[in-house]
């Protein structure tokens, strides 16, 4: 069945990259949600898609959507679904957006819908500008364009190409700055593209070795968290806990630098308290 739904998961993100094809070639009908927080057409016709093919084909199935065109349901199963993540990039036309989709089981008793402990049984992070789609599934590994991908083999922070990104709202309460410095000075640079799914995604295929970030919802990183793992990476809080949907802070590497990086994070977090773990 895990195959069903990863085939369904590839098509509908592909209908839905299109979309955003097809939008990116005109200006951007931009509302806001926040005074920051952007929104377009090209999010709400991609939903909109999403939505409706996994209502066709999964009609029991809760789906939690960013703009907020998801269902409810009792199932077990629930979607999180990113119909355009990079909506400033998409925005500003700089082309680094992309469609995310994973399925999550949800353990009985998780409270509200919570990610504690789920199992994710599909991922799918698509990116229509370079035609590239990432896949996943439990114990099949992770895939781009059908081809086996692993992380990279770095093995020293120093050596290391990572990741990041900042809030588009609140950003005066975020600690990342300090982070994004002192990570900057240890590694060979970092990298801020706008898309946490694609920065997953792109740990995963080893194009980079670390991604951190602050207060990530969980369509942004549902899809993103199985293809690393099952790319050979690592994924935790700076704790070294498992990493659960939705939680404060995560920390994805190639599971080679995973415990310098923590370390250093954690080394920072004592000069600049952020919403990593209570102390």
């Amino acid at each position: 069945m895990t195959t069903t739904y990863l085939a369904a998961a590839i098509e509908i993100a592909r209908e839905a990259g299109a979309i955003l094809r097809e939008e990116s070639k005109h200006p951007a009908q931009i509302a806001y949600k926040r005074e920051v927080d952007l929104v377009t057409q090209a999010d709400k016709r991609s939903e909109q898609l999403i939505v409706d093919r996994l209502t066709k084909y999964f009609p029991l199935h809760a789906i939690a959507a960013e703009e907020g065109l998801g269902r409810e349901s009792n199932s077990e199963f629930r979607w999180h679904v990113d119909p355009l993540d990079g909506t400033t990039n998409f925005a500003h036309g700089y082309p680094c957006f992309c469609v995310s989709i994973a399925l999550a089981l949800r353990k009985t008793g998780a409270k509200n819908g919570s990610a504690m402990g789920d199992t994710l049984l599909c991922a799918v992070i698509y990116d229509p500008n370079r035609d590239e789609l990432f896949a996943a599934a439990p114990g099949e590994g992770a895939t781009l364009n059908g081809a086996k991908i692993q992380v990279s083999r770095n093995s020293t922070l120093a050596t290391s190409l990572l990741c990041t990104g900042f809030p588009v709202h609140e950003r005066h309460a975020s600690p990342n700055i300090h982070y994004y410095s002192d990570f900057t000075m240890r590694s060979h640079g970092v990298r801020r593209d706008g898309s946490a799914a694609l920065d997953l995604a792109n740990v995963a295929c080893g194009r980079f070795d670390g991604f951190w970030e602050f207060g990530l919802k969980k369509w942004d990183t549902a899809a993103g968290v199985l293809l690393v793992e099952e790319a050979g990476g690592q994924v935790s809080d700076f704790d070294g806990r498992p990493y659960e949907l939705g939680g404060p802070v995560i920390l994805a590497t190639n599971a080679l630098v995973h415990e310098e990086m923590r370390a250093v994070a954690n080394e920072i977090a004592v000069l600049f308290p952020g919403p990593t773990q209570p102390r």
